[in-house]
């Protein structure tokens, strides 16, 4: 695969005007295949792989929390990055995921290409099918680089997302906790 995404960046270097063959472009379209090839490595993972059954028994039903786990990813509307944080809260039901594996899961969906709203929704899912929760929220804010270095340019904009299921949906006094306790 990264010969051929080799190949067409090559090309798109060409096309753009430049001499690949210059000094400081040579290898450039390799290393550019290899980045992408990095950056949307979720495609070749799924939720089971990067869970690998990290999930445990436990005996409370309090909300918990993940807060401030960095991610990158591609928009798929310009293939340009954008960054953020995601926070995660469940009401575990039985079970409780190690703590690690809220940073996999962000990765897995965010490592493709990609529109924050289904990225948002996406963590929220797996979050609630691996643990079996009664509620799941999410909340990602991200700056969007086809904001700031293209079209409108406005520097200092960032997105917020939302995603409530089960609990956190049904109750206002859940959504409340989960807000306050990451406001903080």
């Amino acid at each position: 695969m990264v010969d051929k995404l080799s190949e067409h960046y090559a090309e798109i270097i060409k096309l753009l005007g430049e001499d690949s063959s210059r000094d400081g472009l040579v290898d450039t379209p390799q290393r550019a295949a290899k980045a992408m090839q990095f950056l949307t490595d979720g495609y070749n993972k799924t939720v089971e792989q990067v869970v690998n059954g990290a999930i445990f028994e436990a005996d409370t039903d309090e909300m918990v929390v993940v807060q401030g786990i960095e991610f990158y990813s591609l928009c798929e509307h310009h293939m340009l990055p954008f960054i953020g944080t995601c926070n995660i809260a469940y009401i575990p039901q039985g079970k409780v995921l190690g703590l690690s594996k809220f940073a996999r899961i962000v990765d897995v969906f965010a490592r493709r290409l990609q529109i924050q709203e289904g990225l948002t929704k996406q963590i929220a899912e797996a979050v609630r099918d691996v643990t079996g929760a009664m509620g799941v929220g999410v909340i990602m804010e991200a700056k969007h680089m086809c904001m700031m270095m293209r079209g409108v340019q406005k520097q200092n904009s960032s997105m917020m997302t939302s995603v409530m299921l089960g609990s956190f949906r049904e109750s206002q006094a859940t959504r409340d906790e989960f807000l306050r306790l990451i406001s903080k």
